[in-house]
């Protein structure tokens, strides 16, 4: 299977009506419902873009390849839902708290995003989810050779995380009881560069992210640890644009079921779990 590659775009306001049947379409400029479906009425922020707000980089979910364009899992995903609205993806890197707070959805700066987001009650409020798609657990990242092996063993030291995500709500949720200080960091490359001059003492993220990160770095990092916090990713929209839901959680449903998804995990990924 072939990756979906991405410019990254400016979108405009303007809103463009794409129809969509499920999880396929009538094509270009045929309005018409295929036999035995129901017209689902999608709008989309931009014409014939499925706008996608994610925040770089998170590899394996979403990254800049060597030529500059945007790749990743979550982006093969978003590949498969522009196809069922016969739109292109186009994607805006944008700081993760407006994602996070929905606010980017909500503005109309994007459709949807798509940036490794962990459904929460409290994120429920001002986003509507899609089905998840992905079981995610924490991670503890250290300096190869490390003595460190969980958080005990960051008593009067420094743990990293990055700003917004649930990997900082679990950071702090333990800070207390562990006796460590958190430092917050925009993304996952500045508290990695920070781990590795010193600064903190380890990291803590999503143990894919940090999976892939150790298949570049192998005797720079090691995970020391690792959280079976209940997490499952979902992609993020407007609360109230229940039509878009239907044909993404169609979407996934399909690629699940035809192989496309367990082709994309097993990619950018690995082995796909039972």
């Amino acid at each position: 299977m072939t990756s979906t590659s991405l410019r990254l775009v400016a979108v405009s306001a303007a809103a463009v009506t794409v129809l969509a049947l499920g999880a396929c379409s009538n094509g270009p400029g045929n309005t018409g419902p295929q036999s035995g479906g129901d017209q689902t009425e999608v709008q989309l922020v931009n014409p014939g873009q499925l706008t996608v707000c994610t925040h770089l980089p998170a590899p394996p979910f979403e990254a800049n390849d060597d030529s500059g364009e945007v790749v990743g899992f979550d982006i093969d995903l978003m590949g498969f839902v522009a196809k069922n609205l016969d739109a292109e993806v186009a994607v805006i890197d944008t700081p993760f708290e407006g994602i996070k707070s929905g606010q980017d959805m909500a503005t109309g700066k994007c459709d949807i995003a798509a940036s490794g987001v962990t459904i929460t009650e409290e994120r429920k409020q001002a986003i509507l989810f899609s089905e998840p798609y992905f079981d995610a657990n924490q991670g503890l990242l250290v300096p190869a050779g490390s003595d460190i092996t969980d958080l005990s063993s960051l008593r009067g030291k420094k743990l990293g995380a990055q700003s917004a995500t649930s990997g900082l709500d679990y950071a702090n949720e333990q800070a207390e009881e562990n006796g460590y200080s958190i430092v917050e960091y925009q993304d996952v490359a500045s508290a990695s560069q920070a781990l590795q001059s010193g600064q903190i003492d380890a990291a803590l993220h999503d143990l894919p992210v940090w999976t892939e990160l150790l298949k570049q770095n192998p005797d720079t990092f090691e995970i020391a640890g690792q959280f079976e916090t209940g997490e499952q990713y979902g992609f993020a929209m407007k609360l109230g644009n229940e039509a878009l839901k239907k044909v993404v959680d169609e979407s996934i449903a399909t690629a699940k079921s035809d192989g496309s998804y367990d082709a994309a995990y097993e990619k950018w990924i690995g082995d796909v779990p039972e």
